[in-house]
């Protein structure tokens, strides 16, 4: 798999809508066909992706944010998993 630009920036998928699910205690991404119950890391990258952040700054707010390096192989995976189920649009 190639790596996504770092500057492109992610963003959730017209249709599709990212919450926290009380209930579920996991955050949910809830399209008119269902829903996806997220595992806590695909949470946390998602609710970055807000069409404003690049891929780049995403990766480094997670380091930051859990005290981790080299996350961004991890998170070019996800990203680019969600791009292929549509779950994420990428902006240039």
């Amino acid at each position: 798999m190639s790596a996504l630009d770092p500057l492109l920036k992610p963003v959730i998928a017209a249709g599709m809508r990212l919450q926290w699910e009380p209930a579920q205690q996991a955050h949910v991404l809830l399209y008119p066909e269902g829903m996806v119950k997220l595992n806590g890391s695909a949470g946390e990258i998602l609710t970055r992706c807000d069409g404003a952040r690049t891929l780049g700054e995403i990766v480094a707010d997670l380091e930051r944010t859990f005290g981790a390096s080299n996350l961004g192989a991890d998170v070019n995976s996800f990203v680019s998993y969600a791009l292929e189920k549509q779950w994420l649009e990428l902006r240039p």
